[in-house]
Formats: C-alpha cells, structure tokens, sequence
C-alpha cells in the first residue's frame, strides 16, 4: 500500500517536473523571440531614422533647388529688362538715324535749290529753275509764278504750270490773297487740299528783297501723290520767298544793265561810224 502511494507521488512529482521543464523551455522560447523582435524593432526603427534623415536631406536640396529656380528666375527677369531697354535704345537710335537722314536729305534738296537759283543771271532760266524746284520739292501741280509792275501796282503772271498762263488773274496790290501776301510780306499756307480755284490759292509765298517786294509764287494745287505740307515745304517757302526773288531782281539788274552797255556800245559805234 505504501509502495503503491510512493509511486503515485513519484510520478505526479516527475509530470510536475515535466511541466516546469516545458514551463522554462516556452519561457526560453519566448525570451529568444523577445529578444528577435527587439533587434528587428531596432532594425525598423534605425531604418527609419535612416529615411528620416534621407527626407530631411532631400527637403533640404528641394529647398535649395527652389531657391536657385528663383534666383535663376530674378536673374532671367532682369536680362529680359535690359534686353528691352537695348531694343528701346535701338528703336530710337534707328528712329534718329531716319530723322538724322531726312534731315540731311532735306539740307541737301535746300543747298541744291538755292545754288540753282543763282547759278545764272538770266531771268528766263531763273524763272524755269523755280518752276522745277516748285514742281519737284514742292510738288505742286498748278501754280505761277508772278512779277510785280511797281508803277501800276499790277501782279502780272510771267510763268504758270498746269493751265495756260492767260488764265491766271491779273492781280492788283493789297488785292485778294497773293496781293496781301505780297504786301506784309507774309507766306500764306491754307488747306492742301485745294481745288485749284485759280481765284483761290493754297499757298502764296511773298517775293521781296528786304523790304522791296517784286512777285509771289501762287500754288493752286498739290500733285495727287502729296497729301499735306512737310517742314521742308516750308523751309523751302522760307528759301523761296528770299533766294527767289533775289535771284529775280538779280536777273533783271542784270538785263537792265546789259541794255544799257548794248544802248552805250549802239551809241558809241554810231558816233564812230
């Protein structure tokens, strides 16, 4: 009986024992993956400081990045301003150049006109040069050219392009405007666009020599191609109403002189003969 008690207690101590063993087994079998998963925690935890780090230093080249695209693109801002500053001053070097041309071109036609007008003294060919100079610089297309009669105060017509010169009018000093023209000595300029009235001039431009006057140039009509009056137009109504008139009086001198030497010289060889 007691040997038989003995045995029981045995045993129960052995499966006791058993269950300690797998007790201790399971704790070590847990401490072993305690300890693996604290070293794969680890390994998660350094990699993602790792991709903490690798995001800060690529936020930190991104906003590196972004800072040199907005300092490329000030610097890109103000290239472009010079460049429109250059294509400004360009325009306006070109647009003087024109102006400087023009200009020179303008000096050119005047030197031109005013060595033409005294380049003779004969009346016919000063008369013909400032038909030429009316009709190409001017660009009328009908106008006269009139002498005054200082004795009878009569504007008579002595040249005239576009109609015959019978059909201009007679005109009487201080009379209409080319005998007002011809009186103050004042260029009258109106509208370019004129019907060619021959009783109503466009432009008369006085000629006087100082204060003597002696004719008008009376333009009626612009040529179609001419739509208005330049500044050279008028530079050369200035040059008109002096060099003109003095190249007239200048030709007429000239033809009252040398009548008077042919009248001494026909005097002389009468006596002589």
């Amino acid at each position: 009986m007691k040997e038989r008690h003995g045995n029981e207690l045995f045993e129960r101590a052995h499966e006791v024992l058993g269950l300690f063993r797998k007790g201790a087994e399971f704790t070590q079998e847990l401490l072993e993956e305690n300890r693996r998963l604290r070293g794969r925690l680890n390994e998660v935890l350094s990699r993602q400081d790792e991709a903490a780090q690798d995001v800060g230093e690529c936020s930190k080249l991104r906003e590196e990045l972004l800072e040199r695209i907005r300092g490329l693109e000030c610097e890109k801002q103000d290239v472009l301003e010079q460049l429109r500053a250059v294509e400004d001053e360009n325009r306006q070097f070109a647009s003087r150049y024109l102006e400087i041309e023009e200009e020179n071109n303008n000096l050119a036609n005047l030197y031109v006109a005013s060595y033409q007008l005294h380049s003779t003294l004969e009346l016919a060919e000063v008369v013909k040069i400032i038909i030429e100079i009316v009709i190409n610089l001017v660009g009328a297309e009908v106008f006269a050219v009139y002498v005054l009669d200082e004795k009878s105060g009569v504007l008579q017509a002595v040249a005239a392009e576009g109609a015959e010169l019978s059909a201009f009018p007679t005109i009487l000093r201080e009379r209409g405007i080319v005998g007002e023209s011809v009186e103050s000595g004042e260029t009258f300029c109106g509208e370019s666009s004129g019907s060619g009235d021959l009783q109503a001039p466009i432009v008369c431009i006085p000629l006087r020599v100082e204060e003597r006057a002696i004719g008008a140039i009376a333009i009626y009509r612009l040529l179609s191609q001419k739509d208005g009056f330049s500044p050279l137009d008028h530079e050369l109504f200035t040059l008109l109403a002096g060099h003109a008139a003095t190249a007239i009086c200048a030709a007429q001198l000239h033809a009252q002189s040398k009548r008077k030497l042919n009248t001494i010289q026909g005097f002389i060889d009468l006596l002589t003969k």
